[in-house]
């Protein structure tokens, strides 16, 4: 069985790609060649191309052998969705990536708009039945939805929609955990959080993705899966996990509400309203959890610790697009000197 990975040396591409040769499975991953090649998978017999699947000729050029699937980890937007319904005739299957971040609440506010409509009130452990929002090119979220549908209502092949959280794992451009990590390598003794962590936005084990995905391969289908970790790990918890992979004697701080227009105390998980989902649709298919937070968070923070703290930006421009500056040392010393005066 020859499986074909788009996005092959991401973070999820990776993972995918151990889990599918470990199963047997002939396995090519493509990249841009932005990534360094992932030497411990052609080790292990994957086949490694690189290529751009926005130019043209290259994606059917390379799939024009076929295969039995296509992993596709890094389409964004309806083109691409486009681009897997043309090459489908030599394809025997897809999973493609989307997220969480499509679904909406009943006053139709999403996670992409929270900044102008308010945060959404998603209910606890949404099922794939959660409402989402319309497709279209305007967000991250629109184009999400636009893909899926597209490949769902047009595609003659099975296709596997996955909807990740807060996705964690090493080699990745968006590594949330470098919020701590960063602080605790330079030192900080204390670090602030606001709402008491108590916030929850599900993480999703880049694994336990590969694992789902593995399961949802051997029984061809069309669906849309969810996939969480077992459990959804308030931030107060994630910081305590990670404090304690980095040897970090520190103290988290709970400065309660946030300060109007302040980065200060957020983290990359710290959302007003829970954001949590349920992997019962997984579980009925046999899936079953590869790990949780706390077992692979640590694998994360040993990668972290191999990256130098100068020039994160560059190396994690996900990430840096949250808001800047992101390590206000001096703003932080300031509001906890505050507290104790």
């Amino acid at each position: 069985m020859k499986a074909f990975i788009i996005g092959g040396t991401g973070q999820i591409g990776r993972a995918i790609g151990a889990k599918l040769l470990a199963d047997g499975w002939d396995v090519t991953l493509s990249s841009r060649g932005q990534r360094p090649c992932p030497t411990e998978l052609a080790a292990l017999g994957a086949n490694i191309v690189q290529l751009d699947r926005d130019q043209p000729g290259e994606l059917p050029g390379a799939l024009a052998g076929g295969a039995d699937a296509v992993i596709d980890t890094i389409a964004y937007d309806e083109s691409h969705a486009e681009q897997l319904l043309s090459l489908e005739s030599g394809i025997g299957q897809l999973i493609v990536i989307s997220s969480v971040s499509v679904y909406r609440d009943e006053a139709g506010r999403t996670i992409d708009e929270a900044a102008e409509n308010g945060f959404p009130d998603l209910p606890a452990a949404m099922t794939e039945d959660q409402p989402t929002v319309a497709p279209g090119p305007e967000t991250y979220s629109t184009r999400k939805v636009a893909i899926e549908r597209r490949l769902l209502d047009k595609g003659r092949r099975p296709v596997t929609i996955l909807r990740p959280c807060a996705i964690h794992g090493p080699h990745s451009n968006h590594p949330r955990e470098w919020w701590f990590v960063k602080r605790m390598l330079d030192g900080r003794r204390a670090i602030p959080i606001i709402l008491g962590g108590r916030s929850r936005f599900h993480t999703t084990a880049v694994a336990n993705i590969a694992e789902l995905a593995a399961v949802a391969l051997r029984q061809p289908a069309k669906r849309v899966l969810n996939i969480g970790d077992p459990s959804a790990p308030t931030v107060w918890e994630i910081g305590s996990i990670i404090a304690e992979a980095m040897n970090w004697g520190g103290e988290l701080i709970d400065i309660g509400d946030p300060r109007p227009a302040s980065p200060l105390g957020w983290t990359p998980w710290s959302v007003p309203a829970p954001i949590t989902v349920s992997n019962e649709a997984a579980t009925r298919l046999g899936y079953r959890p590869a790990t949780d937070y706390a077992t692979a968070a640590p694998i994360a923070c040993e990668w972290l610790r191999e990256q130098p703290t100068e020039g994160w930006e560059e190396r994690f421009p996900v990430l840096a697009g949250y808001w800047q500056p992101m390590f206000d040392y001096d703003a932080e010393d300031a509001l906890l000197a505050a507290r104790l005066s």
